[in-house]
C-alpha cells in the first residue's frame, strides 16, 4: 500500500524488479491530516481505480495468483548507446538537456578526443569498475567505469589535474541526490596536499562560485549522480521542494594551514600528507554565529546535525582564548553544555556525531551550523597517476584573496 501521489512510481518499480505486486492507494498525503481525513480515506475510494480500498485491499490478499503474476516478464534496460550519431554542438547540446543528462546548465561535449584527454589524469584503466549507483534503495544499481567517470567530468568542465579527485568521489558510491521527499544534500570536504597542487579555495569565499576546482568537482559530483544512478524527474525521483546545495555539494577544500588542530581527515585514520575527500549528508547551513564555545552549544541543541564550519579566527579563540587545544576537547565540552541547556531532549548528544571544518577566509571570527552528518572518507591518492598530477601547461585559476599575512598585501614595495 502506497499513497496515491506514488502509484506511477511504485507501478515502475514494481516491473523493475519483476514483481507484479497488488496495490492499493489511498488518498494522498497522510502527514499532518485529522484522524477524521484519515478515517475518510479508510472508508472511501481508491482515487486511482475508483474502487472502495477496503474491499479493494482484501481482494488483492485473498484471491489467487494469475498465470502472469506467477511467471512475470523478466525487465529489460533499454541500452544507451556509447556514442551518438554527428551532429551540430548547439543539437548535441540540446539533446544532453532534454534527455536528462545534466543538471540543466550548459556542458562540455564529451568527444572521443577529451574523453581521451581525461584519461590522462590517471593511471588505472579505462575500463576497471569504479563501483554501482542508484539513487533509490530499490532499484537495480548501476555499473560505471573509469571511461564513465572521465565522461562526466568533462561535461562538467574539469580538467585532467582534477580527474583523480573525481574518481575518488566516485570510488564512494554514494548518490549525493538521493530519490527522497527529504530533499537532501551532501558536502565534499577535501584535504592534504592536493587542495593546493590543483588551486583550490579554502579561504574567503570557500564556498561561494569563485574558484574553478571547487565549481567543476563539485558539479561533476552532480552529474555522476544523474547519470549512473539514472535520475529521471518523472519516474524514480521523489524529491520534495529540492535542494540548491545540489548544484556544487558545498565542494570545498579545508583551511588546514590556518587551523590550530589537526586536519578533519588526520581524525579518519590518514596521514596530514595524505589527500582525501569526505562526504557528509544533511539539509542546510543553519546560519551565521559569533561568540564563545558556550554559543556553539545552544546552536547545537536546536539543530539536527552538528556539523560545525569554523573561520580560522574561531578555531584559533577557541584554542588560544578557551584553551581548547584538541577538536575531541571541545566536542566533550559541547556534549556537556548541550545537555545542561537541554536536560529533556531526547536527542543522544554524542561526541562522535560532532564534526568540525575549518575554513573561510579571516575577515569575521564566525562560525556556521550545518545539519550535516559524516558519511565516508576515501583515499584521492590511489587515483594519481605515478608521473604526478596531470597539469595543463598554463593550469586554469581564478582570481583569489590577496595575502596579507606579510603585512604586503602583494603591493609592490
Amino acid at each position: 500500500m502506497a499513497t496515491s501521489h506514488f502509484a506511477n512510481y511504485m507501478e515502475r518499480d514494481s516491473k523493475i524488479h519483476g514483481v507484479p505486486l497488488r496495490f492499493s492507494f489511498p488518498p494522498h498525503p497522510t502527514a499532518w491530516v485529522s484522524r477524521e481525513t484519515h478515517q475518510k480515506y479508510v472508508e472511501g475510494n481508491d482515487p486511482i481505480t475508483g474502487q472502495p480500498l477496503m474491499e479493494e485491499l482484501i481482494d488483492a490478499l485473498t484471491r489467487p495468483l494469475t498465470e502472469e503474476e506467477k511467471h512475470p516478464e523478466p525487465f529489460k534496460k533499454s541500452r544507451r548507446p556509447q556514442l551518438l550519431e554527428p551532429d551540430t554542438e548547439d543539437n548535441l547540446r540540446r539533446l544532453f538537456i532534454q534527455n536528462g543528462w545534466t543538471d540543466g546548465l550548459p556542458i562540455i561535449l564529451p568527444t572521443e578526443e577529451r574523453v581521451a584527454e581525461m584519461l590522462t589524469g590517471t593511471d588505472h584503466d579505462s575500463q576497471e569498475v569504479i563501483g554501482h549507483m542508484s539513487v533509490t534503495p530499490h532499484e537495480e544499481k548501476l555499473e560505471y567505469t573509469v571511461e564513465k567517470v572521465a565522461i562526466n567530468a568533462v561535461m562538467a568542465g574539469a580538467r585532467p589535474e582534477h580527474f583523480p579527485v573525481i574518481l575518488a568521489i566516485a570510488a564512494t558510491q554514494r548518490a549525493l541526490i538521493p530519490s527522497s521527499t527529504g530533499s537532501w544534500c551532501h558536502m565534499i570536504l577535501v584535504n592534504g596536499p592536493i587542495r593546493n597542487e590543483i588551486g583550490m579555495n579554502c579561504g574567503s569565499s570557500a564556498l561561494s562560485p569563485f574558484n574553478f576546482a571547487n565549481s567543476v568537482i563539485g558539479r561533476c559530483g552532480t552529474l555522476m549522480t544523474i547519470n549512473f544512478g539514472d535520475i529521471n524527474l518523472a519516474e524514480n525521483f521523489t524529491g520534495g521542494a529540492g535542494n540548491n546545495f545540489n548544484y556544487n555539494n558545498l565542494c570545498c577544500g579545508e583551511n588546514q594551514e590556518r587551523s590550530p588542530w589537526e586536519p578533519f581527515h588526520v581524525e579518519k585514520g590518514f596521514k596530514e600528507t595524505d589527500s582525501t575527500i569526505s562526504l557528509f549528508r544533511g539539509w542546510s547551513m543553519q546560519g551565521f554565529n559569533v561568540g564563545p564555545a558556550r554559543r556553539m552549544a545552544e546552536v547545537m541543541c536546536g539543530v539536527g546535525g552538528s556539523t560545525f564550519v569554523l573561520d580560522p579566527l574561531v578555531a584559533r579563540s577557541l584554542k588560544d582564548e578557551e584553551s581548547f587545544e584538541t577538536k575531541r576537547q571541545l566536542a566533550e565540552y559541547l556534549v556537556k553544555e548541550a545537555k545542561s541547556i537541554n536536560p529533556g531532549s531526547r536527542r543522544p548528544f554524542e561526541t562522535s556525531h560532532i564534526n568540525f571544518i575549518v575554513l573561510g577566509g579571516e575577515w569575521n571570527p564566525i562560525f556556521m551550523t550545518a545539519d550535516f552528518t559524516y558519511i565516508q572518507t576515501e583515499s584521492v591518492d590511489r587515483w594519481i597517476p605515478a608521473s604526478g598530477i596531470r597539469k595543463d601547461e598554463i593550469p586554469i585559476r581564478m582570481p583569489v584573496q590577496l595575502n596579507c599575512m606579510d603585512g604586503t598585501c602583494e603591493i609592490p614595495q
